[in-house]
């Protein structure tokens, strides 16, 4: 690793973003980063649809009703109006509602609630956006934002900030100031403004707060003003990342890798590590979600005669979600659930999947599915820590099934479903789609679904991009 002196002798990570997210083109993005970008979008929309119906959205709304204001841009489902950094909030919070939308296993983050919901929000303020400058934008703001946060070096159980919204304002200022036309100047300024509000704490989680879903929402608000500021000519700090008082040493104490900023930066896409969800809750309750489900697969062990369940994983999932066990095996909240992997192992042994049904008020009331919870115990093993140290999604993780007979069942897996190495196909996410529109707030178009599908697929030919907006609006076709 540098030292702190070259590194303050050189020029700041800011100025190569800020050159990069003004000048990218979608002629220059190789086909692969193309089709992740688009598979980010389409998975982000789909999420939205179901995080529309979640606790928050129509306080949120109630809020921004009384804010007023230039209707800029759209607010999914419903199809209320607002500016354009209060549409792009409240469509981030849909988005990153259920916590089923996008993540990366290595910056333990999602991405796309943001920088998809700050690219559109800003598209509609300027009208007559084409799909290939929003997948140009969407590109750059998953690119910038994933670098930054692999780049750190220190897990965000240790450190307290959510990479999620604390480096994804960045992100979403790429994505939105790319749309907006800003020059690579105006770029770096609007990076200085929004890292004077770069913020997202690891609390919101342990405390199972609402604000968890919340936090991206915010980074996202503040990004489109950041970039509204910055083309109106207000000057930002331009050595945001490195500088002596940059955020990697105010926020990390230093502990990132500089070379993973930048290093084939336009040619390498960091984005094309992303991961997505098949099951609609925190990433470390993904790998034991599926060591569950083929386990009960290979063994059909009856729930109702299952007296004890032990988990063995790494230490970083069980630190994220098995403790602490008054929340974990014991939840009273939806968030609580979310980030239980007992409770998740819980209903992909009781019902043979898990789904969004799972994650609401309905869900929580099931005695069968709490009464197992209580019974599952997650075990750091010293083996799987040594191979997985801190990774967000171990491929490996067992399980033993202890019977009320005494038989024991045990099962490893060694791939999770959506990991890069085990890729969702579009079938997938076609279902996954499916799902949660059951979720949605409003009753949207049956043919929904197919037309989101065929304006992503043909998103380079689109004309404006705002007809995925509208593709999102109940009501809005038949």
């Amino acid at each position: 690793m540098e030292n702190r002196a070259e590194i303050q002798n050189k020029q700041d990570a800011a100025y190569a973003f800020a050159e990069y997210a003004a000048g990218l083109k979608y002629e220059n993005i190789p086909e692969t980063a193309v089709n992740m970008t688009k598979q980010d979008i389409f998975d982000s929309l789909s999420t939205a649809l179901a995080g529309s119906s979640v606790q928050g959205i129509r306080e949120l709304m109630k809020v921004a009703d009384g804010w007023g204001g230039n209707p800029q841009a759209t607010c999914f489902v419903f199809g209320k109006k607002y500016p354009a950094n209060v549409a792009g909030m409240i469509n981030t919070v849909m988005i990153h509602g259920y916590d089923f939308d996008d993540t990366h296993d290595t910056a333990m983050m999602h991405s796309g609630c943001m920088i998809v919901s700050a690219a559109l929000a800003a598209a509609e303020k300027e009208g007559e956006v084409s799909g290939r400058d929003l997948i140009a934008a969407v590109t750059a703001g998953l690119d910038i934002h994933c670098r930054i946060a692999t780049a750190a070096t220190v897990v965000i159980t240790e450190s307290g900030w959510v990479y999620t919204p604390t480096f994804g304002i960045f992100g979403a200022v790429a994505a939105a100031g790319r749309v907006m036309g800003l020059n690579a100047e105006q770029m770096l300024n609007a990076f200085g403004i929004a890292y004077a509000q770069a913020a997202g704490n690891y609390q919101a989680i342990t405390d199972s707060a609402m604000t968890k879903r919340m936090q991206p929402g915010f980074a996202t608000r503040a990004a489109i003003l950041s970039c509204e500021l910055a083309k109106e000519g207000i000057v930002g700090a331009h050595n945001v990342f490195e500088g002596k008082y940059g955020i990697f040493h105010v926020y990390l104490n230093d502990r990132y890798t500089p070379e993973t900023l930048t290093k084939d930066l336009g040619q390498v896409f960091a984005h094309e590590e992303m991961a997505f969800k098949p099951w609609p809750c925190g990433r470390p309750s993904q790998p034991p979600i599926t060591v569950a489900l083929e386990a009960r697969e290979k063994y059909h062990p009856d729930p109702a005669q299952i007296e004890r369940v032990k988990l063995y994983m790494n230490q970083h999932i069980y630190n994220a979600s098995c403790v602490p066990k008054e929340k974990r095996n014991y939840p009273k909240t939806v968030v609580d659930c979310q980030f239980s992997i007992p409770y998740g192992v819980a209903c992909a042994l009781t019902n043979g999947k898990v789904g969004l049904a799972d994650f609401t008020e309905a869900g929580l009331a099931r005695k069968d599915v709490l009464d197992l919870t209580a019974r599952i115990e997650g075990i750091v093993d010293p083996e799987i820590e040594a191979a997985y140290h801190a990774q967000v999604c171990p491929l490996k993780v067992v399980i033993q099934i202890h019977m009320k007979d005494g038989t024991v069942y045990e099962h490893t897996t060694d791939i999770v479903l959506g990991h890069k190495n085990k890729p969702m196909t579009e079938l997938d996410f076609d279902n996954k789609m499916k799902d949660c529109l059951q979720m949605c707030a409003l009753d949207m178009a049956a043919d929904t679904p197919a037309r989101i599908r065929t304006l992503v697929d043909g998103l380079e030919r689109l004309e404006d991009s705002c007809e995925l907006i509208r593709a999102m609006v109940a009501g809005e076709h038949a």
